[in-house]
């Protein structure tokens, strides 16, 4: 079953290395989508694809890489876009 998701998350989550952790772990499950710095100091990431894949790389996420500190998450199940790839994108 393919599940889309939208995640906000709010912390220590600002910088290139942090985008470039998400795109890793999605290309290595097959997800697709993108993810990118919001204005206000947040990072949304659209993530697509197979189900278990999705909710797998949506805990790694909210774990965050080790220096990261994740303070809060909101996920937002979304409509099926059929992403062709992940992207990191700018504001």
């Amino acid at each position: 079953m393919k599940k889309s998701l939208k995640l906000t998350l709010t912390g220590t989550v600002h910088s290139l290395f942090f985008r470039q952790f998400v795109k890793e772990n999605a290309d290595k499950n097959d997800v697709r989508g993108f993810v990118r710095n919001l204005e206000d100091g947040r990072i949304e990431i659209f993530l697509e694809g197979d189900q278990d894949s999705v909710d797998s790389v949506a805990a790694i996420c909210k774990r965050g890489p080790q220096h990261a500190q994740i303070r809060s998450s909101e996920e937002k199940i979304e409509y099926f876009q059929d992403f062709r790839e992940f992207e990191i994108l700018g504001i």
